[in-house]
């Protein structure tokens, strides 16, 4: 087994502390403008239940549900149930931050409606993704560890590259759940256009994450193909 499995890797340090950098500063961004926003009510005094069925009925979507769930910030939509799950920081909450992320987890059940072909597309990958999420990082471990099973790495990094366009196709999504929250907040008078610029930031800097995560999994990816490289020289 060759010295350089076990050498100083500047590559992986630098890719460590690069991704640590972005993650943390999506984090910060993120969790500064949720509790910011969290703290000013809408004018119109909305809940975020109420911001989501108003924002369906808008865009003339029916038969979605509208739950409460656990958690901080857990908010998310099931296009198997055809559900909205808001946590409890939005679902009785009239903050800007409650209407802003329960309009867009509406704006998502919107893509649904309309047959987003992102969000299909996304949704056909889930199954896949998790499996490959799973068993990139095992695979490429046994390649590097058992020189006769130097094809795992290349299985290990195939599977990964899915993770990657899993990433890659998440970020259209959010954008667009965005964009047709804020546009039906606007055009429904949910919050007047000094609250919007607060909703604004509040899915911008949701939005920093999923492109972060992305990013960080493209320098994943990149680290794998040269450390590959690198034990074929």
């Amino acid at each position: 087994m060759h010295y350089y499995y076990y050498h100083y890797d500047s590559t992986a340090i630098i890719i460590m502390v690069i991704s640590m950098i972005i993650s943390g500063y999506a984090h910060f961004k993120v969790k500064h403008a949720l509790k910011k926003y969290s703290r000013i009510p809408c004018s119109r005094n909305i809940t975020g239940t109420q911001a989501a069925d108003i924002v369906l009925r808008h865009n003339c979507v029916t038969g979605v549900a509208i739950t409460s769930s656990g958690g901080s910030f857990t908010d998310h939509f099931d296009p198997k149930s055809n559900t909205i799950s808001l946590s409890q920081e939005v679902c009785d909450k009239n903050s800007i931050t409650a209407v802003s992320v329960a309009a867009h987890e509406a704006g998502h059940a919107t893509q649904y409606a309309t047959d987003y072909s992102p969000l299909n597309f996304r949704s056909t990958l889930v199954p896949v993704c998790n499996f490959a999420s799973m068993a990139s990082a095992p695979l490429i471990l046994l390649g590097f560890i058992i020189p006769s099973f130097s094809f795992a790495i290349d299985l290990g990094i195939i599977l990964f590259s899915l993770v990657v366009l899993f990433q890659l196709v998440t970020l259209p999504v959010e954008f667009n759940a965005s964009k047709r929250a804020l546009k039906t907040l606007q055009q429904t008078h949910i919050l007047s256009d000094n609250e919007l610029k607060g909703a604004k930031k509040v899915l911008t800097a949701a939005a920093l994450t999923y492109v972060a995560a992305a990013f960080i999994a493209l320098l994943q990816l990149l680290r794998l193909l040269l450390l590959t490289r690198n034990r074929r020289d």
